[in-house]
């Protein structure tokens, strides 16, 4: 009897998985900076709304005059299928910055992070630095895929690698705000 041969896919699977589980692991600080504490020191009901993705373009707009929101991803049109997935992102959306000529772009299709961004909400800090860490790994030693990527808490900020390192900077300095 054959044994079956590993896939692709599971690897990468796995991979994520086990990527996800060590960034996980300390997970204390992941409460969000809005949610109060009830007086015996317990976590209370959060009484204020959740940071989307579209509240932190709104930060990150401010901060940096050449982005421009490009769409908003639903469940039904996200590219990655990871959407209100388990562990996953809660909100996305997608931008553009001026800066990058079109032309320069090897995946100019609409909503490619290479021709602006994209910022990716997660439930936890640990859900969102793991996310990162994962593009991260994936995209190592082939730079058609690299991308700059700024966590600020429960926000990744992904940035293209056409924009300079000192261009880059201008999201670095708005993930901060964000956070």
């Amino acid at each position: 009897m054959r044994k079956p041969a590993l896939s692709a896919a599971t690897l990468v699977m796995v991979f994520a998985t086990v990527t996800a589980c060590v960034s996980g692991s300390d997970q204390k600080n992941d409460r969000p900076k809005n949610a109060t504490t009830a007086t015996d020191g317990a976590p209370a009901k959060e009484s204020v709304e959740k940071l989307t993705a579209s509240d932190a373009f709104k930060v990150l707009s401010g901060k940096v005059a050449s982005a421009e929101l490009s769409g908003v991803v639903t469940e039904d049109d996200d590219p990655n299928h990871l959407l209100g997935r388990p562990d996953q992102y809660t909100s996305k959306v997608t931008f553009t910055d001026s800066r990058i000529k079109v032309d320069d772009v090897a995946d100019a299709e609409p909503g490619s992070v290479g021709l602006g961004g994209a910022i990716e909400v997660f439930t936890t800090a640990a859900d969102a630095q793991a996310r990162a860490d994962y593009i991260k790994n994936v995209t190592k030693g082939m730079p058609l895929l690299a991308e700059y990527g700024f966590v600020s808490g429960t926000v990744l900020i992904r940035v293209s690698h056409y924009l300079t390192p000192t261009q880059s900077a201008d999201y670095k300095a708005a993930a901060a705000a964000i956070g």
